[in-house]
């Protein structure tokens, strides 16, 4: 947050020549005051809450830190500088990846070209581990002349011809003969890393039943993996014969 629009030092009720520590006493103490919990149906209390968690967020770390103190010091010489802080300094985009991205990471190359920046485009570099679960946001620090800014980026799933993504899971479809879905038995499909996977097939299973194959979907947020839904399909068999006079 830029410091013309709020203070964070003001937000926590301190001076800029705080310790760490108070930082730290001043945060939970407010935290607690204004915590939602505490304040239910309260919209302000809400509000105020954000307002501490991202000042406690950039003060409590030692670089976020020192490049906001360096904004807050920072005199502004030149028009062009007095435009340039009143644009946004934080940038939020979404990203879309490929299914198999979310299990195996990936790097992608994010340029930002902002018109208040008057060295041009900005070039970083976005790393997703592996194992990364969907609507998983990072945070990449911006540079001069908007250090102490981040863009921010959420990455979603791409849509895929074979899987529909819910959250964590995947799904799809299986189209088996009458026969199979009579008698029951096991059909194979081809799982999100290309591994064949064995479906078993209940006897009379019906149309837009669903099996699930536990943790064949994405990775999920506290770890594991959610599962891949297999909706059954079939034709059903009708046959039409004149009736005897």
């Amino acid at each position: 947050m830029h410091p013309a629009e709020s203070n964070h030092y003001a937000t926590l009720g301190l001076d800029q020549r705080c310790t760490a520590e108070q930082i730290r006493a001043a945060y939970r103490v407010l935290a607690k005051q204004h915590h939602p919990d505490l304040n239910p149906n309260s919209a302000a209390a809400s509000a105020r809450t954000q307002t501490l968690n991202g000042a406690y967020e950039i003060l409590s770390d030692p670089e976020q830190r020192a490049a906001y103190d360096r904004e807050l010091e920072a005199p502004k010489k030149s028009a062009g500088k007095t435009r340039a802080g009143k644009f946004q300094q934080n940038i939020s985009q979404d990203i879309n990846l490929r299914l198999e991205d979310f299990l195996r990471g990936t790097k992608c190359e994010v340029r930002v070209k902002d018109p208040a920046n008057p060295n041009g485009g900005e070039i970083y570099e976005l790393v997703v581990p592996p194992e990364t679960p969907p609507g998983t946001r990072f945070r990449l620090p911006r540079m001069a002349p908007f250090a102490g800014g981040f863009v921010k980026l959420r990455v979603k799933a791409s849509p895929n011809f074979r899987f529909k993504v819910r959250g964590s899971d995947l799904r799809c479809d299986l189209k088996i003969k009458p026969e199979r879905a009579a008698q029951g038995g096991v059909e194979m499909i081809r799982g999100l890393t290309g591994a064949m996977l064995r479906v078993s097939i209940p006897r009379g299973v019906g149309r837009d039943e669903i099996i699930r194959l536990s943790g064949e979907g994405l990775p999920k947020a506290r770890g594991g993996r959610g599962d891949l839904l297999v909706r059954i399909n079939y034709r059903v068999e009708v046959r039409v014969t004149k009736a005897a006079k």
